[in-house]
């Protein structure tokens, strides 16, 4: 055969190669995401992952060593996909380009809705165990800084270059963000409609007030 078509089967075998390990790579995730946020850390077992992914065991460990890098890796792919998702319905919901304080109201709308959302459990399961694993702690800690990372430049995208220019946006983010993931913990065992949560009265106000929206009219 002349060297030609050699060289194409044989790029076309390597990208075969590459597509089915992309593929399996994906699937054992997705497994682990399904376990993660439908049965907790206890339920997020090597074994539990491998039988949903329908892979081998020799595949599973080939992607991922140890449980603690495939459990980080499943949030990591969990919570990339909500970015993108939060991005998109952040363009429909400010579409109209509001400012001021109805930007600012419907910001902290999304940014609740998000701790009422699979990532942020997953994420709470992750934390929760922890504590007591070194070795999760460790594969969680570098991946929590990239995370917050990300989650503020999503962040100031949907305030907008205005608000996120504010002297105070900053520290009224972080105020946000751990009132919020405050909060939402009491949504494990208490049944109610989070849109309807007192505080996010109190937060409206409170980045009014810092952001010095009332004086603006």
């Amino acid at each position: 055969m002349p060297a030609a078509p050699l060289a194409r089967n044989a790029v076309r075998a390597a990208r075969s190669r590459s597509e089915r390990t992309a593929d399996s790579r994906l699937l054992i995730l997705d497994a682990a995401v399904a376990c993660l946020v439908e049965e907790g850390y206890a339920g997020a077992s090597t074994l539990a992952v491998q039988a949903r992914a329908g892979v081998s065991r020799g595949r599973l460990l080939h992607h991922f060593p140890s449980r603690a890098e495939l459990l980080v890796a499943a949030a990591e792919h969990l919570s990339s996909t909500q970015l993108a998702e939060v991005r998109r319905r952040a363009a429909a919901l400010m579409e109209d380009e509001p400012a001021g304080r109805d930007r600012v109201d419907r910001a902290i709308d999304l940014m609740w809705a998000t701790f009422q959302e699979p990532p942020f459990w997953a994420a709470i399961e992750l934390w929760t165990a922890a504590r007591t694993d070194p070795e999760l702690r460790t594969a969680l800690r570098g991946e929590e800084r990239r995370l917050r990372e990300a989650i503020a430049a999503v962040a100031r995208g949907i305030w907008g270059p205005a608000i996120s220019a504010a002297p105070a946006y900053d520290d009224l983010c972080e105020l946000l963000f751990t009132s919020m993931r405050g909060v939402a913990l009491v949504y494990a065992f208490e049944d109610r409609p989070a849109p309807t949560d007192p505080h996010l009265a109190l937060w409206k106000r409170l980045a009014a007030r810092l952001l010095d929206l009332d004086s603006q009219g």
